[in-house]
């Protein structure tokens, strides 16, 4: 109800919430894919897609990679990017991989990659993580039948705090109170092969991450609250130590037996996310009787620095178990 500026009157069919009292669309909550555009001989590429807005914070985006001749639709894997929760873009693989190598090789297999932002930790603590990747999950079936690709065949791969959150979507896919309120709503976020990449398992169990000196500049660290740990598992929790909250933003929390097949790859001498982390998690997934594997790379770093001359061979043997889980058209 309004006040007529000419005679004084209350007007009760004026809306005050619209402007000037007009009907206007509700703010988009995501955009369509739009026109890809053509990569190499391979792969036609979807950019900058908006995937969810949430208030507060800025777009999240895909990029997708579609086979460029697919005959039917195609199974799909979204790829995560590392960071230590802190850092990293969808569009940027560890300095160890060729670039764009991960898009390229699954466009090759005749699998779709789907590439995601998601939100970092001073950005919002954990579960925002999970819940953005979950709404990318969503936005991908959504859009599947424009973007020829099989809803039913949806795999996740990432590396480092990427692996850690593809971990997490292969075991919540059935959890209500995890898939939060971005974004496409009604579609399911579950996947059914999982690839992590040294990933933490137990944020409980982590050790303190040890940073060379002049790793991190004070202009990369000038937006970090005074007094904050600078530990990624604690910075995902909000800047707390608290065991209770770091054991529920760990992957090995959430195993049970309907969890997704998994394939755990990590180096042997990594002196960031220890080994260590994947045997936790390959236990508690023996313990369930949840389908894994786990391929130990000999002289591998983080990244898998000192085994450079094997990538091809670590990126094939993940592209392969994709093509066994998912099937290719």
């Amino acid at each position: 109800m309004t006040v007529d500026s000419g005679n004084d009157v209350l007007d009760p069919s004026r809306d005050v919430s619209r402007p000037g009292g007009r009907t206007v669309p509700a703010f988009p909550v995501y955009d369509a894919p739009g026109r890809p555009e053509r990569v190499g001989d391979g792969s036609l590429v979807h950019r900058e897609v908006t995937y969810a807005r949430a208030l507060g914070f800025r777009p999240l985006k895909l990029d997708i990679w579609l086979p460029r001749n697919a005959a039917g639709p195609t199974p799909l894997v979204l790829w995560v990017h590392g960071g230590a929760f802190q850092l990293g873009d969808r569009r940027e693989l560890p300095p160890t991989f060729v670039p764009d190598s991960v898009f390229r090789l699954l466009n090759q297999a005749g699998i779709a990659c789907a590439t995601a932002d998601y939100r970092h930790s001073l950005e919002a603590p954990f579960p925002a993580q999970l819940h953005d990747l979950k709404a990318a999950v969503r936005y991908l079936r959504e859009f599947a039948a424009d973007l020829n690709i099989d809803p039913e065949r949806f795999g996740a791969w990432g590396e480092s705090a990427g692996g850690h959150l593809v971990a997490l979507l292969g075991l919540t896919g059935n959890r209500p109170d995890l898939e939060g309120g971005l974004g496409v709503q009604g579609r399911s976020s579950c996947v059914s092969a999982v690839v992590d990449f040294y990933g933490v398992s137990s944020l409980v169990d982590i050790p303190p991450m040890q940073r060379p000196d002049g790793l991190f500049p004070d202009a990369l660290t000038a937006a970090v609250p005074p007094g904050m740990s600078l530990q990624p598992e604690h910075m995902l929790v909000g800047g707390s130590d608290d065991p209770e909250l770091l054991a529920a933003a760990s992957p090995v929390s959430y195993v049970d037996a309907g969890a997704a097949p998994f394939l755990l790859v990590h180096g042997d001498s990594d002196g960031l996310v220890p080994h260590s982390q994947t045997d936790l998690l390959a236990a508690a997934l023996a313990e369930a009787g949840v389908e894994h594997d786990v391929v130990t790379i000999q002289g591998g770093d983080h990244c898998f620095f000192g085994a450079e001359d094997q990538m091809d061979t670590i990126l094939a043997t993940a592209v392969d178990y994709f093509s066994r889980k998912l099937g290719t058209p």
